[in-house]
């Protein structure tokens, strides 16, 4: 596949105009024209870029990409090495942010969604004007057991602060760092909010609140999409498509 048919398609795909994001969704830095093997991964780093140099891959399609409005790098230092070593491995780098958390099949919120057996989910939590994350409904379930549940899907160290009702019927989700969101959640009259981060300020919010507040890890919510869509890839055009888990505790 060219990469320019990549990129157009990835754009088209996760709908990257309908978007007002931190920084520039699609091709960050360009390389070989043509694209067999693609290497997928939460976020850039060194690491993953020699990884996926011993990999022999065409391309790199990442959640967090290396571009983004509140960074005006100079390239040195680890900053300088990444490029460097796209530039000389003559690899393509991708980047997607919020339209890998929203997209309604294979977005990290859905696909969160759908691991936590949510039915009637509609989208939900504003940025900028466009709604990222989801909620829905469950079928009853004592908050115990949802926090098992959260804990064995998706990040046995995440925070929970178990101030909701006993039983939760209705949840939110936003993957990453949408602590302030959950001022959405409460006038949403949901059970459950559920994001990566947690602020100092969400103690007493939630607790005087009375909503359940789960903190699963920046990280580990947001591997979920660039799984999903690596495995669309394949489906779609027959392509090569190995995703590299550099695990982080945030």
């Amino acid at each position: 596949m060219q990469r320019t048919e990549l990129a157009d398609y990835l754009n088209r795909y996760l709908s990257i105009a309908d978007f007002s994001d931190y920084g520039p969704n699609g091709l960050q830095v360009e390389g070989r024209d043509e694209v067999q093997h693609i290497v997928t991964s939460v976020s850039a780093s060194v690491e993953l870029f020699e990884k996926a140099i011993e990999m022999n891959a065409d391309a790199i399609i990442v959640h967090h990409g290396i571009i983004w409005n509140f960074e005006r790098p100079v390239y040195r230092g680890g900053y300088k090495q990444r490029v460097k070593l796209l530039l000389e491995n003559d690899i393509n780098l991708f980047g997607y942010h919020l339209p890998l958390d929203a997209h309604p099949e294979i977005g990290n919120n859905a696909q969160i969604g759908h691991l936590l057996n949510l039915t009637e989910m509609e989208p939900f939590g504003e940025y900028n004007g466009k709604a990222i994350g989801v909620k829905g409904v469950v079928k009853p379930i004592e908050a115990a057991q949802m926090f098992k549940k959260i804990k064995d899907l998706i990040n046995p160290d995440a925070l929970v602060f178990p101030f909701g009702p006993g039983l939760i019927k209705t949840v939110g989700i936003i993957s990453g760092g949408a602590q302030k969101e959950v001022k959405q959640a409460t006038p949403a009259n949901l059970d459950l909010y559920l994001t990566g981060e947690a602020a100092e300020f969400i103690l007493h919010y939630v607790k005087e609140e009375k909503i359940h507040y789960v903190a699963a890890g920046h990280y580990a919510t947001e591997k979920f999409g660039i799984i999903a869509l690596g495995e669309h890839l394949t489906e779609q055009f027959g392509l090569k498509v190995e995703f590299i888990d550099i695990p982080n505790p945030v």
